[in-house]
């Protein structure tokens, strides 16, 4: 029993984690129409900067807010080289915008293992290290798993807050059902996207920094396992649902640790596609999306 609670618990940490790239991932295709599939690699360059910013003698927090806001700028050249293009041809439907951030993508872990080196990197211990455990209730629960666990909510649920609560919010809102009737009501569109490729930019990258502090290392193809998970999440939750990419991410990650623990780690990431698969037999929009009507 304590085993399974043990596993439960590391699932919902980490499931936490995969609802934060969800997350991101949902707020950039809630107001351009496109998914961003260069996440995976974006949040892997977050965490491997901040080693290198460690190994040059910056401090902890300089580091990692200096590896964030390089995450913030890369997402500016996203949105610039990869997806303005084709939002501004209103070529969206031509998946053309799955090449060009997938090319992103290849093309940042290329760079990390070019300067970085292709081997995997020891990854510092930030708030807690792997042998810090406090016990509940006879069950011992690592520090590091509740800290990633507080930290993420807490990030998806003030995102929630700021769409629904803020006029920024509301304006993201506004472009996602409809952005030329947006752009005639004097919302600004294109910086309202730009804003939100910049936080799906911050998601990725402290996602990257909890990912990288329960594993303990990190390589060049450290992003992309993640990246799908989180397209998973996002899917299993519903897209551009901030609730659901929560729970879509909780579901997956409790879900892989059992199955992990109690069949074969092998099988962890099929089960993935297994929910998703079904999921999307029975409910396409996810289990708290809604059904769209497009314009013609």
């Amino acid at each position: 029993m304590d085993f399974a609670l043990q596993l439960i618990f590391a699932g919902i940490s980490v499931g936490a984690v995969y609802a934060l790239i969800a997350v991101g991932l949902s707020l950039t295709f809630l107001v351009s129409r496109v998914i961003n599939f260069g996440q995976g690699s974006l949040l892997m360059l977050t965490a491997m900067v901040m080693v290198a910013l460690l190994g040059l003698g910056s401090a902890m927090l300089s580091a990692a807010l200096g590896a964030l806001g390089l995450a913030a700028i890369l997402m500016v050249v996203v949105e610039w080289v990869a997806v303005r293009p084709v939002a501004a041809g209103q070529r969206t439907d031509t998946m053309g915008w799955v090449v060009s951030t997938l090319g992103i993508g290849i093309l940042l872990q290329g760079f990390a293992a070019k300067f970085f080196g292709s081997q995997a990197v020891a990854f510092p211990s930030i708030l807690f290290s792997s042998n810090d455990f406090v016990s509940l209730f006879g069950v011992r629960l690592s520090l590091q798993y509740l800290a990633v666990l507080a930290l993420a909510v807490a990030l998806v649920l003030l995102l929630e807050l700021i769409l629904r609560r803020t006029q920024w919010g509301r304006a993201v809102r506004a472009v996602a059902h409809d952005p030329e009737l947006a752009s005639l009501m004097a919302i600004p569109v294109r910086r309202t996207m730009l804003v939100c490729f910049v936080l799906s930019g911050l998601l990725a990258g402290v996602a990257g920094l909890l990912v990288a502090q329960i594993a303990g290392t990190v390589d060049p193809g450290f992003g992309f396992n993640l990246m799908v998970l989180g397209f998973v999440a996002a899917v299993v939750g519903g897209m551009g649902n901030t609730f659901g990419a929560l729970a879509g991410g909780i579901t997956l990650g409790v879900l892989e640790k059992l199955v992990g623990g109690y069949v074969s780690t092998a099988a962890e990431h099929g089960i993935a596609f297994a929910v998703l698969m079904a999921i999307l037999a029975v409910r396409p929009q996810g289990l708290f999306g809604r059904s769209e009507l497009l314009k013609a």
